[in-house]
């Protein structure tokens, strides 16, 4: 059996090393690049995806009680105006003395 020469496992070596170096260096520069995007984000007063899912739900929430309370108002409204015809029909029945508010005797 032919034995190999030993540069050749040297080279092996320094090349797993330097794949090692390589790997390391990139997981770096990731851990980087995502610092500085991160960093970048928060300058730029972004929200998140759940933020802004919530912020929607509330601004929902609150149209729906906004749309019934006008319903409410209205049908208030009507009633009020309801009641208030005839009231409108009675003073026009009252006789002058009562109207002006002159003594009738």
């Amino acid at each position: 059996m032919v034995e190999r020469p030993r540069i050749f496992d040297d080279l092996a070596g320094v090349a797993g090393g330097a794949l090692s170096a390589f790997a390391g260096i990139r997981e770096e520069l990731e851990a980087m690049v995502r610092a500085r995007i991160d960093e970048a984000l928060r300058r730029l007063a972004l929200v998140r995806r759940e933020e802004l899912d919530a912020v929607t739900e509330l601004a929902a929430n609150a149209r729906a009680g906004q749309e019934a309370a006008e319903a409410r108002l209205a049908a208030l409204e009507a009633r009020v105006a309801a009641l208030e015809t005839p009231m409108a029909g009675d003073s026009a029945k009252a006789t002058p003395g009562e109207t002006t508010g002159a003594p009738t005797a």
